[in-house]
């Protein structure tokens, strides 16, 4: 088969990173008998400086003709000045603006071979940790009616929590979806004893449950399942929530895994086009420098092949490469104990590479 791929290295440490794990997609092409045609685009910092825009209307056409997004991170303290139009992240809500790309995965998941790594006991995590958090992306508080007033009491602000019915069934259909190749067990996390639009994403994510049978949902309520996630992490399977909920979970369920540098994000729409990330951001202060974990954006490319283009069996192999590259003791300097082998961003990307195979 052949692919498209619209490469977009970003600022910092994406470059760093994502030039690792085009390496990781070439392997995966040699071994399984596809070719992944690259197009690379600056989007963010970069591209301010380069065209005056944090993004070119060129790079949307590219990305319309690809078969996926792999997106390293974009901005940094140099551009903290710009106006708000001209901002690197405007580049990448750009991207998820002009394809829809509503559903934001989220995996969080214990290595077997960095559980020392990981804050919480063992007798918390011995059970595993591997939960699929899934929010909404476009909608809800960060998204719908804001602004200045005058009140009661003088000057104030406000941000308005506002769900409708389809934005709540889109999301949790892609979570539902999701779960039957798991472990079939949803849980929907929402305020609805004390929210109106909590409310209505319980009612509206128990209709869409009839038409998943073999899956089951539970509900939780916002402030259980942060507890939940801190305690006993190990029930979770699949998370459903809203975006601001899902914004604070995400990186909750994400630190229990020991370092920000092993986890991947996906952002995709109704038709399953997406864009794959890793979440550390650019980390300016270490960008080119050869330290940055590659991991993350391995472990992107994983849910690329698997989400994006439906190659479980060459996603599999991405897995077990990174599973196998932490047992043989190499790790980069977030993730080194005593008795590891200190690599490079280069020197992780080749080991992980080496150890792609059928």
């Amino acid at each position: 088969m052949n692919y498209k791929i619209a490469v977009i290295p970003g600022d910092g440490i994406g470059v760093d990173v994502i030039n690792e794990a085009v390496k990781a997609l070439d392997k995966i092409g040699e071994l399984y008998g596809h070719t992944f045609q690259y197009e690379y685009r600056l989007v963010g910092g970069c591209c301010v400086d380069a065209y005056g825009v944090p993004i070119q209307d060129e790079t949307i056409d590219v990305c319309r003709n690809s078969d996926a997004i792999l997106f390293g991170a974009a901005g940094g303290p140099k551009w903290d000045n710009l106006p708000f139009e001209l901002r690197p992240e405007r580049g990448l809500g750009r991207l998820r603006k002009e394809f829809n790309l509503f559903a934001n995965l989220r995996p969080s998941k214990i290595y077997e071979d960095l559980k020392e790594k990981s804050p919480l006991k063992n007798r918390v995590i011995e059970k595993g940790v591997d939960i699929m958090l899934i929010r909404d992306l476009t909608g809800g508080i960060y998204f719908s009616e804001k602004g200045n007033r005058i009140g009661k009491y003088g000057e104030e602000a406000y941000d308005v929590e506002c769900y409708s019915k389809f934005e709540v069934e889109r999301v949790a259909r892609k979570a539902f979806e999701i779960a039957m190749g798991r472990k079939k067990l949803v849980t929907s996390v929402d305020k609805s004893n004390a929210l109106f639009s909590g409310k209505l994403w319980r009612d509206t994510v128990a209709e869409v449950a009839k038409d998943f049978p073999e899956v089951r949902l539970e509900n939780m309520l916002v402030d259980k399942a942060a507890m939940e996630i801190a305690c006993n992490p190990s029930r979770f399977d699949v998370i459903l929530t809203t975006s601001i909920f899902g914004d604070i979970l995400s990186d909750e369920a994400g630190v229990t895994t020991g370092s920000v540098g092993m986890l991947p994000s996906a952002a995709i729409n109704e038709k399953g086009f997406g864009l794959y990330e890793p979440i550390h951001g650019t980390a300016p202060d270490i960008a080119g420098m050869g330290i940055a974990n590659p991991l993350a954006s391995f472990a992107a490319v994983e849910m690329l092949l698997r989400i994006g283009l439906g190659l479980d069996e060459e996603a599999a192999a991405i897995d077990r490469a990174i599973n196998k590259v932490l047992h043989d003791g190499y790790r980069t300097g977030d993730i080194f104990m005593e008795g590891n082998t200190k690599v490079t961003t280069a020197e992780m990307g080749a080991h992980t590479v080496e150890r792609i195979t059928k």
